[in-house]
């Protein structure tokens, strides 16, 4: 009987964040055009961060030379949701709100099923 093998966090993760640009971009074509969306395991900490609030993501917004930019952070990601279903709620739900706040396309243009408010964790 052949083992199943569970994919690495990691490798989760990224199909996570796969998956959520991808039903973005059927959402609405436009909003990723001239956004760039990376991952890192973890953001850096700036001193006047408070040491309990550790962010979920950056967002760059486009200037006429460079592309936006959305990053989202493992770790933390991770660590918030409880499961892996909550995670990939999360995740879309991360970047949904980033990428409307540096395109100013709303909510529920990216969301038109409105996910970001099933709280399924």
């Amino acid at each position: 009987m052949p083992v199943r093998l569970r994919a690495s966090n990691e490798q989760f993760f990224h199909s996570c964040v796969t998956d959520a640009v991808k039903q973005i971009q059927r959402a609405c074509p436009r909003a990723l055009s001239g956004v760039d969306v990376g991952i890192e395991d973890v953001p850096t900490i700036e001193a006047r961060w408070a040491p309990t609030r550790v962010p979920l993501a950056a967002a760059v917004e486009p200037t006429v030379e460079t592309n936006g930019q959305v990053v989202v952070y493992r770790r933390p990601l991770e660590r918030r949701a409880a499961t892996r279903k909550g995670l990939r709620i999360l995740v879309f739900r991360t970047l949904v709100e980033q990428i409307s706040g540096i395109t100013g396309i709303g909510l529920d243009e990216l969301d038109p099923n409105g996910h970001r408010d099933t709280d399924d964790d």
